[in-house]
């Protein structure tokens, strides 16, 4: 009886948590299917009497949202594969070698996540300026990169530590120098750390919004957050547009997301066979 009882108290509190969870997911995709005129009816209607995809329409009318995705794409993903690339380099030396100034240099990692970023928007504008990198997506790949390697490292560092050092000493016995052995044995096995790493650099670069904002200006550079600000009007909020805006925005980090799943589940076999 106790045990049901305890089973029927987590069902419960499950669903409440997947209710509060999913609910503004399902309200912004209700929101961006309603006409103007039905957004602010009351009392509030949680399924509409008539669907549109008028909002859909207007933000391609009324922005150039197709380019606004196109710039988030570009600077994400370029973004985060420099900083699977240097990352995974730089973990691997802080996992497997000891050398002076090691300890200081995992503790300048750290400090950097504690330092908040607004501070810095100042000092990196005027860099970005005098380097003429202003309006240009080498800007946001630039910072989105530097910002996140010190991160990436220390989540990757965990994964490396956790592979024996046991399987690059019986590949190079086999023949594999140091970085053969790495390409080969090493980076097989962490895949499931790389994808996941490559998740969060993405994520975070596709939601960024106040270096987006500070170094970008021109219309045809802006990203997808810069074009969701700016349905923040003076004294309204086109909350239509910005409801359908949202509901595409996120389509790509699912995309991403469907495809990392199949790739970690690869990575697990993979590390399992080698293992």
């Amino acid at each position: 009886m106790k045990q049901r009882l305890g089973t029927g108290f987590k069902v419960l509190f499950l669903g409440i948590y997947l209710i509060v969870m999913v609910f503004p997911l399902y309200w912004i995709v209700i929101t961006s299917l309603k006409p103007q005129k039905d957004i602010f009816t009351f009392p509030l209607r949680y399924w509409p009497k008539q669907f549109t995809m008028d909002n859909y329409v207007n933000i391609f009318k009324i922005s150039k949202f197709h380019i606004y995705i196109g710039n988030s794409l570009i600077v994400s993903i370029a973004a985060a594969f420099i900083v699977i690339i240097i990352s995974v380099l730089s973990a691997y030396v802080l996992a497997r070698y000891k050398f002076r100034g090691h300890g200081q240099v995992m503790l300048a990692f750290f400090l950097t996540q504690m330092l908040p970023g607004f501070i810095s928007l100042a000092p990196l504008y005027l860099m970005m300026s005098h380097m003429d990198l202003l309006n240009t997506r080498y800007s946001l790949v630039l910072m989105y990169t530097v910002g996140l390697i010190p991160f990436s490292t220390i989540m990757l560092r965990g994964f490396f530590q956790r592979i024996p050092g046991s399987l690059e000493e019986a590949a190079m016995i086999d023949g594999c120098s140091r970085w053969s052995a790495l390409l080969r044995v090493i980076i097989p096995v962490m895949l499931p750390g790389i994808a996941s790493t490559f998740i969060f650099a993405f994520v975070q670069n596709w939601n960024e919004l106040f270096l987006a904002v500070m170094f970008i200006d021109d219309e045809s550079m802006k990203t997808l957050p810069v074009a969701m600000n700016s349905f923040i009007l003076k004294f309204d909020v086109d909350w239509g547009a910005m409801s359908a805006g949202a509901v595409l925005s996120i389509i790509p980090t699912i995309f991403i997301f469907a495809i990392a799943q199949r790739f970690i589940v690869e990575g697990l076999t993979q590390g399992a066979e080698k293992g």
